[in-house]
């Protein structure tokens, strides 16, 4: 009988304690269910203000053969040579894309002996980018899209305005004034969580290719 007793006691403590630590599972898959969903939230506030302060710029390249690869570079070259050249300072966001828009031929133009079919300012996807230590989260951007093409290789990516281009691969520094226009039209906060240190941290490399 004692030892029946021992059994009848110990089983439903067993039980007890099962009951207290999945209790605790579920209590803290809840918690960070919640802390991500705020998160999430909250990078998707910051993207959707973003979206509304830059213009990206965007190459398709034909292919990723070497040669397609290098007519790709060629084309970014030489568009943001001209762009340097004639583009008016001074414009806000939507100044600067109404002026793409407007100047498109001209710029199809810069691009055409490189076998480009498409030039246009549209709204495309893109996932997390980083430009030197800014990082902007995934979601539709407007942008200058250059196809090269069949558009099937690797693509090149920078943001036009504010001025977030810049082609030294090996130091990766970012225009100070870039930075100085994108700081003022973001609040403190979201400036904070798009340059190193935040959530939205670097997961890759501004000259990785898609």
């Amino acid at each position: 009988m004692k030892e029946a007793d021992k059994k009848v006691w110990i089983v439903p403590g067993k039980i007890r304690v099962a009951s207290v630590f999945f209790a605790l599972i579920v209590a803290a898959v809840v918690t960070t269910s919640v802390v991500m969903g705020d998160v999430q939230r909250k990078e998707r506030a910051v993207q959707e203000h973003l979206a509304e302060e830059v213009l990206r710029f965007h190459v398709l390249a034909n292919s990723d053969s070497r040669k397609d690869q290098a007519v790709k570079l060629e084309v970014r070259d030489a568009v943001l040579s001209y762009l340097k050249e004639v583009l008016p300072e001074g414009m806000d966001v939507k100044e600067t894309t109404r002026w793409m828009r407007e100047h498109t031929e001209e710029i199809r133009r810069v691009a055409e002996q490189k076998m480009t079919d498409s030039v246009a300012v549209t709204t495309c996807y893109f996932p997390d980018r980083t430009y030197g230590d800014v990082t902007f989260p995934a979601g539709n951007y407007k942008t200058l899209r250059i196809e090269l093409g069949e558009a099937a290789g690797h693509n090149w990516w920078c943001v036009l305005y504010p001025n977030l281009c810049f082609l030294d691969t090996t130091n990766a520094v970012l225009p100070e004034k870039g930075k100085q226009q994108l700081k003022k039209v973001l609040t403190e906060e979201e400036y904070s969580e798009v340059t190193a240190g935040s959530k939205f941290q670097i997961r890759w490399f501004f000259w990785k290719e898609k």
